[in-house]
């Protein structure tokens, strides 16, 4: 293990576990006032108005008329307003805030304001969506001659379901007018700029006029991207207009009712095959977005270009709508995008193999995508596939090969075994150009005359780890001791635009900048003196350029890999079925914190399987969603998956820190395919088509096919 990656106590451990860390309910809530939202209950209407009861002293109604901006949202359209415009669009969508000094009456207050709607018909199923916010389509080769000449052709239909973040902290967000005017608003969130931004339109004003501070944040998963934005602007208008600090904490059914969720998906697949070979495949995607767009765009773009999964397909065509419902927007979630087209992709090939009469390992490895083979979009994979050693490692951890054998042999009695393996990788950083020509990060460090260093940076600690690997990275390079090298959460007043806590790109991207910066310090080192250095992104000079309205050329510089396996036991009377193993062998360039890495992939994993299976939530015919509370929403614990282990295969990536790449989102990816192959085989071999796969379709299957 190199001196980089052995572990450390992480910097935000003892104030987390002594309970010290401020989360933004813990601030004192004396000359605060509770903001509550009236939250629309019905799919789609026009609100022809609102009976508010007759107020108190101090306490206050917010709405549309009292935005000094803009009523739009800053996040990819101008189509999510802050306070409900004159059409409310989902259940859920805010109409208003009322805020006062006392909780209790600001619910009395909420509960006795009459909204009066104009109900108008919804679009709930997504197959009847017709309304695309975006519509994209790209292709290579022959496509038409590839099918021609096929040996066999495959068409099939796969759907996955919503996925909840669940997060242990609730969104809450906080604004405070200060005597310069300024608008101060902090919060739960991983994207202070973005949240800058959404503020300042909303109010009207210049970057001088509002700063945003990351506060103690208690997990995101990519929930706490976009909403965080919408939740801040709500906030700062109440707090403007009310002339007083203004405190929003969602309580969990709200949270869970009414924020962003992962994108459900109809994927369907076309794949033509000869002599053995996939030749060709023709990929139609769509993702239900809700009721507005949000961050569906880049969410269906790194869904798209996933899409072929890890294998060589020299004939191909996509095409990927996010449709518009009157449902709950969709949003980020760890993965973004690419766990739904991943999904398909395995399963299609796993199906295929079985049709042949092949083994699905033998398969795949047979159309694995090799270094120097062409992307979906054109570009290359620059850098060695370590896909097919990895497999080796798991098998040894494992027994995957034997125990797939022998679960094919015809089983019988009560319980029923299966393996399943997938194979993915996850695109690091911004999708395409976006590093160079969107996000532009720039990192500091300001050194201090004592010789203790402050890392500068706008990237949030959302329990990834950055507070300790940013300085561990830093300390590294200047001979320092940990301890003379710290990280704050961010504030935007002090720190530079380093780019968002999202796409796998903290410690790629931004690590690498504060790995120059500090070089470039300690050349400069001068005792007793106060200096500050900076550092510019630079894309690596191998991208092939990448063009959003063709997708084409590189869409990521480098790509995370992972290979999973489940392994399971199908009880045939009651449809239960019980992780027996997880096996994960990840490949992230070098860990910066080998316990920081080993804690997201034991985590992510699990998310993944959750995802594949007890994790179902649905909404009803009227568009609300049913699954408001962990009561019947289940997420999976250490109990459901007792003997999970995963592995690191390291394979360095030149232009990140130290050989790191992006860690964060590839674990979850490739649970479904996994579980859901291991499924197919331990109930018989039979097809499957949709993630979650629960107890009750087990059971269907179970007594469909008289198991």
């Amino acid at each position: 293990m190199e001196k980089i990656s052995q572990s450390v106590i992480k910097k935000d451990h003892d104030p987390k576990i002594s309970g010290r860390s401020i989360y933004v309910c813990d601030y004192p809530s004396e000359g605060v006032l509770c903001g509550k939202i009236l939250h629309a209950k019905v799919a789609k209407a026009k609100v022809l108005g609102v009976k508010v009861p007759e107020l108190p002293e101090g306490y206050f109604y917010v709405d549309a008329r009292d935005i000094p901006g803009d009523n739009n949202v800053n996040i990819v359209l101008d189509d999510m307003p802050i306070y409900c415009r004159e059409t409310v669009e989902y259940i859920g969508e805010a109409i208003a805030m009322i805020c006062g000094p006392d909780e209790k009456v600001v619910d009395k207050l909420l509960a006795t304001c009459q909204v009066e709607y104009e109900e108008l018909e919804p679009v709930i199923d997504l197959r009847k969506a017709t309304e695309a916010f975006f519509n994209y389509d790209f292709a290579h080769g022959d496509l038409e001659k590839a099918f021609a000449e096929a040996d066999k052709i495959y068409d099939e239909e796969f759907t996955t379901g919503y996925q909840e973040q669940a997060y242990l902290e609730t969104q809450s967000m906080m604004a405070e007018p200060e005597e310069s005017g300024r608008m101060f608003v902090h919060g739960s969130m991983q994207c202070a700029y973005y949240v800058k931004g959404a503020v300042m339109r909303a109010l009207g004003c210049g970057p001088s006029g509002v700063h945003i501070y990351q506060d103690v944040t208690g997990g995101g998963f990519g929930g706490k991207e976009a909403f965080p934005s919408i939740l801040a602007c709500q906030v700062a208008v109440a707090a403007r207009k009310c002339g007083k600090t203004v405190r929003c904490v969602f309580d969990r059914r709200e949270d869970m009712e009414y924020t962003s969720k992962r994108h459900p998906s109809i994927c369907r697949y076309k794949v033509a095959v000869k002599d053995g070979l996939v030749t060709a495949m023709d990929i139609d995607v769509i993702y239900n977005a809700g009721a507005y767009s949000t961050l569906s765009a880049v969410v269906l773009q790194r869904g798209l270009i996933a899409g072929p999964g890890i294998y060589k397909v020299p004939n191909l065509h996509v095409h990927g709508r996010a449709l518009k419902t009157n449902t709950s927007p969709c949003g980020a979630y760890r993965g973004f995008g690419a766990p739904q087209t991943y999904f398909a992709v395995e399963m299609v090939m796993d199906h295929i193999a079985r049709d042949l009469g092949i083994d699905s390992l033998e398969f795949k490895q047979a159309n694995f995508a090799k270094q120097g083979d062409v992307t979906s979009t054109s570009g290359r994979y620059h850098f060695p596939i370590p896909i097919p050693d990895m497999i080796e490692e798991i098998d040894q951890l494992c027994h995957y090969r034997q125990k797939r054998l022998e679960y094919s042999k015809p089983q019988t009695g009560r319980y029923r075994r299966g393996i399943g393996m997938s194979m993915y990788f996850h695109g690091a950083g911004f999708t395409g150009s976006g590093e160079r020509d969107i996000i532009k990060a720039v990192a500091k460090l300001r050194k201090y005359a004592d010789g203790t260093v402050e890392v500068l940076a706008s990237n949030g600690e959302i329990g990834q780890g950055v507070r300790t690997t940013f300085p561990k990275i830093v300390a590294h390079e200047l001979n320092l001791p940990l301890e003379k090298v710290y990280y704050n959460h961010p504030d935007t007043a002090r720190v530079p635009d380093s780019g968002p806590t999202v796409a796998s790109r903290s410690l790629m991207i931004v690590g690498e900048l504060l790995r120059r910066a500090a070089i470039k310090l300690r050349t400069q080192w001068i005792d007793g003196e106060e200096q500050e250095v900076e550092e510019h992104f630079r894309e690596p000079t191998f991208m092939i350029p990448f063009y959003i309205d063709k997708f084409q050329g590189d869409a990521y510089p480098t790509y995370a890999w992972a290979v999973n396996v489940l392994e399971l036991e199908v009880d045939t009377y009651t449809g239960i079925t019980k992780v027996l193993g997880a096996y994960g062998n990840f490949d992230v360039g070098t860990p910066i914190d080998y316990n920081i890495v080993m804690g997201q992939m034991e985590g992510g994993f699990l998310q993944g399987i959750g995802y594949a299976s007890i994790e179902n939530m649905d909404y009803d015919a009227k568009g609300r969603i049913r699954n408001n509370s962990f009561s019947d929403y289940l997420i999976p614990t250490t109990k459901d998956v007792p003997n999970l282990q995963c592995i690191l295969h390291v394979d360095k990536y030149p232009e990140g820190p130290y050989g790191a790449k992006g860690a964060g989102e590839v674990p979850l990816v490739g649970g479904p395919p996994a579980y859901l192959d291991a499924m197919e085989q331990a109930l018989g071999g039979v097809n499957l088509y949709h993630a979650p796969f629960s107890i009750e379709d087990t059971m269907k299957v179970i007594m469909k096919e008289g198991i």
